[in-house]
């Protein structure tokens, strides 16, 4: 599959979770909160390299921005390969990141609560980054069947035209 659907498909998935994300967080209970989750390991890093911490405005903006550039990247690997396998790759990425999500911080060093306050958080957690992988294989898949359609339509236009 081609790179630029590949990165067109990863922007569009982890806009997708983004969206989601920020819609049910407030309004769900026991919903992950991984812009806490982004927010503590920022700061911590930023600690570690002596540098100064933004106010919290500016630390949930970096987040929000490093999120979805970082999950932009990372489902765009759903687009190695043949574009058939695209799907199963979206969700297995999605679905490693997830359990990632949900496993990791307690060992890094962060406050877990935000993706691990309750098995519903857990699995919504998981379920979040797996929606992003899915969005992000469905969209290179119809990306590449357009582009493919419109050589069909060039080709069956050029074949009609040098016959008349």
């Amino acid at each position: 599959m081609k790179a630029l659907y590949a990165l067109e498909g990863g922007i569009a998935g982890a806009t997708a979770m983004t969206l989601i994300h920020e819609t049910v967080k407030n309004k769900v209970p026991n919903a992950p909160r991984m812009d806490l989750l982004g927010m503590n390991a920022l700061a911590k890093g930023l600690k570690v390299i002596g540098a100064r911490t933004p106010n919290e405005r500016s630390l949930y903006a970096w987040t929000l921005a490093g999120d979805i550039i970082s999950n932009s990247l990372f489902y765009s690997f759903a687009g190695i390969g043949q574009k058939e396998n695209a799907l199963t790759r979206g969700a297995a990425l999605g679905l490693a990141a997830g359990l990632g999500a949900v496993l990791l911080p307690k060992p890094m060093g962060l406050n877990d609560r935000p993706s691990n306050k309750s098995l519903e958080t857990k699995i919504m957690t998981v379920g979040l980054y797996v929606v992003g992988g899915l969005v992000a294989a469905g969209v290179m898949n119809l990306l590449a069947r357009k582009k493919h359609k419109k050589n069909e339509d060039w080709e069956r236009r050029l074949v009609t035209s040098s016959m008349a």
